[in-house]
């Protein structure tokens, strides 16, 4: 994953700008996390704290561990999370140990390639019951993107590809479109 220069003053309201449904996005995450039973989080992709905060609102009492690999937005993140344990990491270098109730991420795990997609799911299906992800993917119709895909640092995979990976990392999965290139995976290992 590249180690893009993100600006933390500026973070929400580019993303806000530059994906469009971000809002929508978010608020799906939310409602995915209802209803679960939630102690522990790790959130993978933590940058400003955004998505850490909206969920917070809803398990005010989870403990929040969360990994980025932008230290500015880290240090953003710390000042808003002040009770969270926040790591300097990367997607792909090894995770938190677990166990978690939840994992979850908005936005991140689109920077990786296929393989490495599945090599994640695979990771984060060792330390959690639950995952939720919500992220860019490539859309059934091309011509309905909406989001600017760079592909060097952008790498969006289908849904289908997705579920398939996160099946076979051992998860039960389903995903729900935001927009045609925006979706939230709701994952859960069987008992």
């Amino acid at each position: 994953m590249s180690d893009f220069d993100w600006n933390p003053d500026r973070y929400l309201a580019q993303m806000q700008a530059e994906v469009p449904g971000y809002d929508e996005l978010e608020a799906a995450v939310v409602a995915a996390v209802a209803g679960l039973e939630v102690r522990t989080v790790l959130e993978l992709g933590t940058g400003t704290g955004e998505t850490a905060l909206r969920v917070l609102a809803q398990h005010p009492a989870a403990r929040w561990t969360g990994i980025d690999a932008n230290e500015a937005m880290l240090a953003r993140a710390r000042e808003r999370l002040p009770d969270a344990d926040l790591r300097l990491a990367r997607l792909e270098d090894p995770l938190p140990r677990g166990p978690f109730d939840l994992v979850v991420s908005v936005l991140a795990v689109h920077h990786l390639d296929g393989d490495a997609k599945r090599d994640l799911f695979t990771r984060v299906a060792q330390l959690c019951n639950n995952f939720v992800l919500g992220d860019v993917v490539v859309p059934e119709d091309p011509q309905q993107a909406t989001i600017e895909i760079d592909g060097e640092y952008d790498l969006p995979s289908s849904v289908a590809d997705q579920l398939r990976w996160l099946q076979t990392a051992g998860f039960d999965a389903n995903a729900t479109y935001v927009r045609p290139d925006l979706a939230v995976f709701r994952c859960r290992r069987p008992e």
